[in-house]
């Protein structure tokens, strides 16, 4: 979910960009001469600027954290940009949902406030339509238990597994050897911390 915003927000501020090339006023053949020729070369030259600019320090919209120096160089390239000021507003609030420090009523309200912050600005409509998905709710249950992991990485992994086997061993397809492996893949995950200690434990004495 944060990953289809980040990638949406990044979309908004290449449209940016893009608009600001198609500003560019046209410029005559030769150096600029007349007034109005030296006006729009400063112009296109202060428009590439700022498309530079946007380019270089476009991962500042969607990076989590900011330093004092980076908020600074986000204010300075997105100067005459407000839409994409908010994008990064609603950006934080949007990493906020999924703080662990939280639990998931506080961040259903916390959603609640953010969908009413984004329909006041019907442009970004289109951009953040996953924020109206009804299965964002459903992806903050993990709040509420400290067993379950923030992404599906670890899901993921534990079926490659079990499909890999599934080719092999045809009897691992039943229900209840689907139920077992489920088990197993959980019993597996509340040992990780302790399993990962003990070989810590040994490398340090081997190494002693």
């Amino acid at each position: 979910m944060v990953a289809d915003v980040v990638k949406a927000v990044l979309g908004a501020v290449a449209s940016a960009r893009k608009s600001l090339a198609a500003k560019h006023p046209k410029l005559p053949k030769g150096r600029p001469s007349t007034p109005a020729a030296k006006q729009a070369a400063r112009t296109k030259k202060r428009l590439e600027a700022q498309r530079a600019a946007l380019f270089t320090s476009r991962y500042l919209f969607v990076q989590r954290h900011l330093n004092k120096t980076e908020r600074k160089t986000l204010w300075r390239v997105s100067r005459g940009w407000p839409q994409l000021r908010v994008l990064r507003a609603i950006m934080e609030q949007v990493y906020a949902l999924f703080d662990r420090r939280c639990r998931t009523q506080t961040a259903l309200d916390k959603l609640a406030k953010l969908r009413r912050r984004v329909q006041r600005f019907p442009a970004l409509g289109d951009t953040l339509k996953k924020l109206f998905a009804p299965t964002l709710e459903k992806a903050l249950t993990f709040l509420d238990d400290t067993l379950l992991p923030s992404t599906s990485n670890a899901v993921e992994r534990g079926n490659r597994r079990y499909r890999k086997m599934q080719r092999n061993v045809y009897r691992v397809r039943t229900q209840v050897q689907i139920c077992a492996r489920l088990a197993l893949d959980m019993w597996r995950e509340a040992q990780a911390e302790g399993r990962q200690q003990t070989l810590q434990t040994l490398h340090e004495a081997r190494a002693g």
